[in-house]
C-alpha cells in the first residue's frame, strides 16, 4: 500500500480518498485523478495508490484498479473482461480517463466555464474535448491504433517518421523513470513513485485545462464568425471556393467549424462543395497584410484540397509579383500551403487565380 499523501497532511484534507493503483503508472489513470479533484468536491482530495482490495474499499471513487465499473458506487475501471463501454457516438472502449470525462466532463466543462451545465454549449465542448484529446488517452491504454496497422502494412504504406516520443503518453511513460528535482531516500521508493505519478498527473491536466480554456475562449466563439464568413463566401468567388476571416484578437480556429458547415450545406448548383482557400488579416490595423491558406483535407494533416500554384511555392516580393502577375505579394511557403499579399485586394486576386489553375 502506498499514499501520495503524507498522513499528517491526509487529516488536513477534507475531501473523498481517491484511490488507484501503484506501480508502474499510465496517461489515463493519471489524467482520471486530475480530472475528479477539478471538482469542487474532490478539490482536496488525497490520493491512495495501492492494489490492495482491503485499502481500496476504504476509498469513496476509485479509477483504473479493482476490476469494477459501477458509477453507482464511484468505480471505475475498465480492465474486466466484460467490460464494453464507450462514449456516445464513438468506437473506441473507454479507459479511466474516458470513464471519469463520461460522468463528470459536463460538471468540469461548466465549472471550469461558468456556463450552465445544461446549456448546448457545455455538449459541445464535451463532445470536442472527448474527440480531440480524451478518446487518444482512451485508445491508447486500450492498445487501440488510429488506423488499420494490417491494411496500411498490406497497402506498402511505410512511416516518414517515428513519432513514439511525440505523444502526451510518452511524456508521461518518461515520469515513470526521470529524475526527480526532490531528493527521496531509498528507504522511500513509494514516496518517489507517488512524486512521480504527481508529477504525470499535473501534466496531463494541463494539457486538458490547455485544450478545454482554448476550446471555450477561441474554439466555441469562432463558431457563429465562420458560419457568417461560410454564408458570405459568394460575394468573393462565385463558385464559392474562397472564404474571407475577419480579424479577432482571440483568433479564429476555422477549419473544424468550415468541414462542419460543408456537411451540413446542400450545395448549389455551379457552387463547389468545398472552400479551397481562406483569407484572413494579420492584424486588425486597417492596412494590414493579409495571408491566404489553402485547406486542408479533412484528417489529412498537411495534405492540402488545392496547393497554391507550383510556380510561386518559395518565392518572395517581387519576384513573386513577377512569377504571378499579381501586385503587392509577400510570400509563399515552398510546401504551398500559406501565402501573403499586401493588401486584401491582392490576396483575393491571388486566391482566385490559384482556384483556377
Amino acid at each position: 500500500m502506498s499514499t501520495s499523501e503524507t498522513p499528517a497532511k491526509k487529516l488536513k484534507m477534507a475531501g473523498p480518498l481517491i484511490g488507484t493503483h501503484n506501480g508502474h503508472f499510465h496517461a489515463d489513470e493519471a489524467l482520471a485523478v486530475y480530472l475528479l479533484r477539478l471538482l469542487p468536491t474532490y478539490a482536496s482530495s488525497p490520493l491512495v495508490r495501492t492494489r490492495d482490495p482491503s485499502v481500496l474499499s476504504t476509498c469513496h471513487t476509485v479509477v483504473d484498479v479493482g476490476g469494477v465499473y459501477d458509477a453507482s458506487t464511484n468505480r471505475y475501471d475498465h480492465h474486466q473482461r466484460e467490460f464494453s463501454a464507450v462514449y456516445p457516438g464513438h468506437n473506441t472502449k473507454l479507459s479511466s480517463a474516458g470513464l471519469v470525462y463520461l460522468h463528470f466532463g459536463k460538471d468540469i466543462i461548466a465549472q471550469h466555464t461558468g456556463l450552465d451545465v445544461a446549456s448546448e454549449d457545455v455538449t459541445i465542448l464535451w463532445e470536442k474535448l472527448y474527440t480531440d484529446l480524451i478518446e487518444s488517452f482512451d485508445a491508447n491504454d486500450n492498445g487501440i491504433d488510429q488506423y488499420n496497422s494490417s491494411a496500411i502494412a498490406k497497402a506498402g504504406i511505410e512511416k516518414n517518421f517515428e513519432e513514439r516520443g511525440f505523444s502526451i503518453a510518452s511524456v508521461v511513460g518518461r515520469y515513470n523513470r526521470a529524475p526527480l528535482p526532490t531528493s527521496f531516500s531509498d528507504t522511500a521508493p513509494q514516496a518517489e513513485e507517488d512524486a512521480r505519478f504527481a508529477r504525470a498527473s499535473e501534466f496531463t491536466g494541463e494539457q486538458f485545462i490547455l485544450d478545454l480554456s482554448d476550446a471555450y475562449k477561441s474554439w466555441l466563439p469562432a463558431r457563429a464568425t465562420v458560419t457568417q464568413a461560410y454564408n458570405d463566401r459568394l460575394q468573393y468567388d462565385p463558385h464559392g471556393r474562397i472564404m474571407v476571416i475577419p480579424y479577432k484578437k482571440e483568433g479564429v480556429p476555422w477549419s473544424d467549424h468550415l468541414y462542419g458547415l460543408e456537411k451540413r450545406t446542400e450545395q448549389k448548383p455551379g457552387v463547389q462543395a468545398q472552400v479551397l482557400y481562406v483569407l484572413f488579416p494579420e492584424n486588425g490595423d486597417a492596412d494590414s497584410k493579409w495571408r491566404i491558406r489553402a485547406v486542408s483535407k479533412e484528417g489529412s494533416g498537411f495534405e492540402n484540397r488545392k496547393d497554391l500554384p507550383d510556380a510561386w511555392k518559395g518565392v518572395r516580393d517581387e519576384k513573386l509579383d513577377e512569377v504571378s502577375g499579381i501586385p503587392g505579394c509577400v510570400f509563399v511557403h515552398a510546401a504551398g500551403f500559406i501565402g501573403g499579399n499586401k493588401t486584401f485586394e491582392g490576396a483575393l486576386k491571388m486566391a482566385a487565380v490559384a482556384a483556377d489553375a
